[in-house]
């Protein structure tokens, strides 16, 4: 009797635990995992108040649901272009360390050969892709790479398992590889797929920003198993130039810009401080040097300006749209609510128009190239074959309180939209103003996925340490563990430098942007650096220039040979 009784309860064991393996399989989809999924999302060259949370008109319906339900950063800081920033995102080390001191195609004859001026990411960093592929990461990449391009250096020798990538700074958004800027129009764009060099795109390749999350929705599927937590990596090549996007999507902006940017700067400035992304009080920039009022252009080159930016917003458009699309397959997939997903531009909007970005004097084969090879007629602007940027205009538009632009330690050159989302790990609804940094990506990344940084040493091999900070007390929505108030930042980039403690900053820049001298400016007050305060303020000019010069000393800086006066 009593062997009955056990051979029972036996059973009744094993029944009770295949219904709860067959129930823990029918809702694995949603169980709450201890590691998050984690989603960086990155655009190219995008202005802060491009998107509707920001301050924009552009239709983001997508990112903006994502950023009201999150916590934006509203100090938030990349270099001032897009590969030193990369580096920094990618390690959370100083870009100078990173090998990314200056980018590859700027390199000064003084910096090329030496120590962080490698031009691509180098042995002495290790990635958050690494550790995260350490930690049991299914890592992933879709998009821009621009962190090296030969063997050895492409995303998948830096921890990414599965990568498509674009391995240089730009190319045309249609699948005809045609680079951004070439010596010679044989020259194809360089992508990559899992390291090996692509002679052509796939036949499904009708887009950048459609291709990139298509490959990457992919990619997720290709998991052995959900229950893998994942890395994504989305480097979108949007809104980059040439200016490109789909006919439909240009179509739709038709006439939204016939006011001019000079209208549109005002009131994106206005929707900028209801929304509280910019202090109340925040005056509008101040026109840069080559800058001329819209109503004092013709009507020729009104309606070209006009064409630019109707093209520029269908690619913030086509963004939001194919982002939409991921948001959509990880909801679907019951993976949304455990993904963190973190939204930044990679530096402020690109202002130059095509005489500045590629001088004739400065670079005629390529200039020679742009000019025989692609369609510059009005008809032809935003399609395959066409070469466009938006200048100046829509540029100061795009940063309305902000000096400046891409290119320029200013705050128009390096405070970007940023934004964070997630229902357990992140705050909702909030808006933070601490002074944060693109090198604070890897080790919020880390810490959320409860891994360490393994410091100086790597598997045998000397690295460099992080210098960026956790922000996970930002998102959670508690008092921030670092006193924001006296945070240091210092920058550099093509001999333009800056230093900022808190709300103050000095900056050094060139003519005709400014007298070859410090500058010091109270950004609590000056948010659009009008106002120079070093006489008035000796002690806390003195006070930032020794903090720079500690930041040049530590980051061993090379100003490139060509600028005068170091």
């Amino acid at each position: 009797m009593l062997n009955k009784v056990m051979r029972i309860i036996v059973i009744c064991l094993a029944l009770s635990l295949l219904f709860a393996c067959a129930s823990e399989n029918v809702v694995s989809k949603s169980v709450d995992k201890s590691q998050p999924n984690i989603l960086l999302i990155l655009v190219d060259d995008m202005g802060y108040s491009d998107i509707g949370s920001f301050g924009g008109e552009i239709d983001t319906p997508n990112l903006d649901a994502l950023a009201y339900n999150g916590t934006r950063f509203t100090n938030f800081h990349t270099a001032s272009t897009c590969s030193p920033t990369r580096s920094m995102l990618l390690s959370g080390v100083d870009h100078h360390k990173a090998g990314l001191g200056n980018m590859l195609e700027e390199l000064s004859p003084n910096q090329k050969d030496q120590p962080g001026y490698e031009g691509y990411l180098n042995d002495r960093v290790v990635t958050v892709a690494t550790l995260l592929k350490d930690a049991g990461y299914f890592t992933t990449m879709s998009g821009k790479w621009h962190l090296g391009q030969g063997e050895g250096y492409r995303p998948s020798d830096r921890g990414f398992e599965d990568a498509f990538s674009l391995l240089v700074g730009g190319a045309s958004h249609f699948g005809d590889m045609r680079p951004a800027y070439a010596p010679s129009p044989e020259i194809k764009a360089k992508y990559a797929e899992n390291g090996t060099l692509l002679e052509s795109l796939p036949d499904d390749f009708e887009y950048s920003s459609q291709y990139y999350v298509d490959r990457m929705i992919t990619s997720l599927e290709s998991r052995a198993s959900r229950e893998q937590p994942f890395f994504g990596y989305l480097s979108f090549t949007a809104p980059h130039w040439p200016l490109q996007a789909p006919a439909a999507s240009i179509e739709k902006y038709k006439g939204n810009y016939a006011d001019g940017y000079d209208v549109l700067l005002q009131q994106r400035l206005a929707k900028s401080k209801v929304l509280g992304v910019i202090p109340a009080s925040a005056n509008a920039n101040n026109a840069p040097p080559a800058y001329k009022p819209w109503d004092q252009l013709g009507s020729e080159r009104k309606q070209i300006e006009e064409r630019a930016m109707e093209v520029y917003a269908a690619m913030i458009d086509e963004v939001d749209v194919q982002t939409g699309r991921l948001i959509n397959y990880l909801k679907n997939s019951g993976e949304l609510d455990n993904t963190v997903i973190i939204f930044m531009s990679d530096n402020g909007a690109e202002a130059h128009d095509l005489d500045e970005t590629w001088d004739a004097k400065l670079f005629p084969a390529i200039r020679k190239v742009i000019d025989e090879t692609h369609d510059f007629s009005l008809e032809a602007m935003g399609h395959p074959g066409s070469y466009v940027l938006y200048g100046h205009g829509w540029g100061r538009a795009g940063s309305p309180a902000f000096s400046l632009y891409k290119a320029f330690p200013t705050e128009g050159g390096t405070r970007v939209a940023a934004f964070a989302w997630n229902p357990r790990w992140v705050a909702k609804g909030k808006l933070r103003n601490e002074l944060l940094s693109v090198k604070d990506i890897t080790p919020t990344l880390l810490e959320l996925a409860g891994v360490e940084h393994p410091g100086t040493s790597y598997k045998g091999k000397e690295v460099e340490s992080m210098t960026g900070v956790s922000m996970l007390p930002v998102l959670s929505g508690s008092e921030a563990l670092t006193d924001y108030s006296t945070r240091v930042l210092g920058a550099e980039l093509f001999g333009k430098r800056a230093m900022r403690q808190g709300d103050w900053k000095i900056v050094h820049m060139p003519a005709p942007y400014s007298d070859e001298e410090w500058h010091l400016y109270d950004l609590e007050s000056d948010l659009a650096e009008s106002k120079n305060l070093a006489a008035v303020e000796p002690e806390k000019f003195q006070q930032l220039l020794g903090l720079w010069q500690e930041y040049y000393d530590e980051n061993n800086i090379i100003i490139p040979d060509w600028v005068s006066g170091y």
